[in-house]
């Protein structure tokens, strides 16, 4: 059987195949080699733009006001190598095949993530209601549990066609993806997942309080009621694309990744000498974040960043978050038609936060004396912890808990506390279900903590896209697609996981970032071999349908 990839359903192109093609992403006119592109964020979108460039000729100059790797962002615990938190991606499932094509390439070893009722977690506690359940398998739980999951299931079927859908995904089929997921976007666009759920002939045989587990616990990796006001197309695309299942960690931090090909030399490179990396035409680190965006008479990109320093470029790729080219970027109206700037600033980012803690060993697998259980177990709660993940390193080794994963309103509830009032109420939570474990007594070190509201940079953990958002996202994703603009807006692209149709998957961040490699290209006269077309070449044929305005 085909593996299943993050193939469509809007844009039903094979990032996957264009890359690794014999024949290569496609060339740009000699007299254009060494020209400098901007690239503004140095996550994966960017890193991945400017890794493909270069090999190219292009010469790309990046920008970075915050951490390096974006929303890749591992934290080693201090004196431990190798013990980290994840603060960002933390799961990356094995349908993002662009992304591990990089993986692959760079040698980074990956292990499957812990995520509720998997092999990986060892055992389940599901505490909801004052009620506690344990278990090793989906068998384990109580009726109610898989009465729920089924409910949700044949919700599926009855307003996706899901079974169908998924099917002629595996098998890349646009044809047929798009004759059952265009119909899709006009009927739920204006829609919320709430609303599909509750609509549902499944859900509507079952009482309220299944629709409250459901949002408390949800499938695969655990609640999803802090997405019941978003369109329910997003939740569609995770659905069949499967983003929420077999999902793998990167061992060591996925950080390892925009790190590892910052300095990765391409094994083919036009232009610049064997050996050549992104690290070397950057002087060994990126510039300083930018704070102004502006357009020469000649039609040549000004960029000044915050000490000063400006350089004008022939393209720019912006990969930042979408608010800070009204916020913390002086940007030129002019550069971004009218409409698209309503698309950027509507849109809507989400709130998450995690607290980690580096413990002595891996002490949750030790066996309760009554029970003969597990002590402690990966736990999803609707008290304001939510998630609970174990990370084992090893027998006798520090390992990591991740106290508490939350979103939305329960993110917002630590927002304003410090790191160790966040650990405490995490331990207090987690003592009403585990009465019998003292977490204190293994932690070692300082933990660690984010808000990804509270970032100046960031603003906001992801895209969260709002029942009749999908012509913003439409506006923001075909950007790349230029012909059609007047001279004043070319020439500047937007890339990722915010502009693409999944966010806060990085296979978004991969896919825009490939979209704008395009865009550059064709914007410097380059093309794609006809051998490998590009997705500028297919997306009239096989892009997202359009929504009347």
């Amino acid at each position: 059987m085909a593996p299943h990839t993050n193939f469509g359903p809007d844009f039903t192109f094979a990032y996957d195949d264009w890359i690794t093609h014999p024949d290569g992403l496609g060339t740009v006119p000699q007299g254009r080699h060494g020209t400098t592109v901007a690239i503004i964020g140095a996550g994966a979108a960017g890193l991945i733009a400017g890794y493909e460039l270069m090999k190219m000729g292009l010469k790309p100059v990046f920008y970075e006001i915050g951490e390096f790797g974006g929303r890749l962002r591992s934290r080693e615990f201090a004196g431990a190598e190798g013990v980290i938190a994840e603060l960002g991606g933390m799961r990356f499932p094995v349908s993002s095949a662009g992304f591990y094509h990089y993986i692959e390439k760079l040698g980074i070893e990956s292990q499957p993530f812990p995520n509720p009722l998997t092999k990986a977690a060892g055992s389940t506690v599901i505490d909801l209601l004052g009620e506690t359940y344990y278990a090793e398998t989906a068998s384990d739980l109580p009726s109610v549990f898989r009465d729920v999951a089924q409910a949700y299931d044949q919700a599926l079927e009855e307003g996706a066609q899901f079974s169908d859908l998924k099917a002629a995904i595996r098998a890349r089929d646009a044809k047929r993806i798009k004759e059952i997921w265009n119909p899709i976007v006009r009927a739920w666009d204006e829609k919320s997942f709430y609303d599909f759920i509750a609509s549902s002939s499944s859900f509507q045989k079952l009482e309220f309080r299944h629709r409250e587990i459901f949002g408390q616990v949800g499938f695969g990796t655990g609640g999803w009621d802090s997405d019941f006001s978003n369109t329910m197309l997003e939740i569609l695309r995770v659905n069949v694309c499967e983003l929420d299942d077999d999902q793998r960690f990167m061992v060591g931090g996925v950080q390892q990744m925009p790190r590892k090909l910052w300095t990765h030399a391409p094994e083919k490179l036009q232009h610049w000498p064997e050996g050549t990396t992104l690290s070397q035409l950057n002087s060994g680190a990126p510039r300083s974040g930018v704070v102004r965006i502006s357009r020469q008479a000649d039609g040549a990109f000004n960029l000044v960043d915050q000490w000063g320093r400006e350089d004008t470029f022939g393209s720019v790729i912006v990969t930042c978050q979408t608010h800070l080219l009204t916020t913390a970027i002086d940007t030129d109206e002019q550069i971004f038609d009218q409409s698209l700037w309503m698309a950027l600033d509507r849109t809507r980012y989400m709130q998450s936060s995690k607290t980690f803690v580096m413990v002595d060993r891996p002490f949750w697998k030790d066996k309760h004396p009554h029970t003969g259980r597990d002590v402690m177990s990966m736990t999803l709660t609707d008290r304001m912890t939510r998630g609970t993940y174990f990370f084992d390193n090893g027998p006798d080794k520090p390992s990591v808990i991740c106290l508490s994963y939350s979103w939305m309103t329960d993110a917002l509830k630590m927002l304003p506390l410090p790191i160790e009032k966040r650990v405490s109420l995490a331990l207090s939570t987690l003592a009403k279900i585990y009465p019998d474990v003292d977490i204190a007594s293994h932690i070692l070190g300082e933990p660690i903590t984010v808000s990804w509201e509270d970032d100046p940079n960031f603003l906001g953990a992801f895209k969260g896209a709002l029942p009749g958002h999908y012509r913003y996202n439409h506006r923001m994703y075909s950007h790349f697609m230029q012909a059609e603009m007047p001279p004043e807006q070319r020439g500047i692209f937007l890339a990722g996981d915010g502009i693409s149709w999944t966010p806060a998957w990085v296979e978004g961040a991969v896919q825009t970032g490939l979209n704008a490699v395009w865009g550059v290209m064709n914007h410097f006269g380059g093309q794609s071999p006809k051998t490998n077309p590009g997705p500028g070449e297919r997306y009239a044929e096989f892009g997202p349908v359009e929504l009347p305005d």
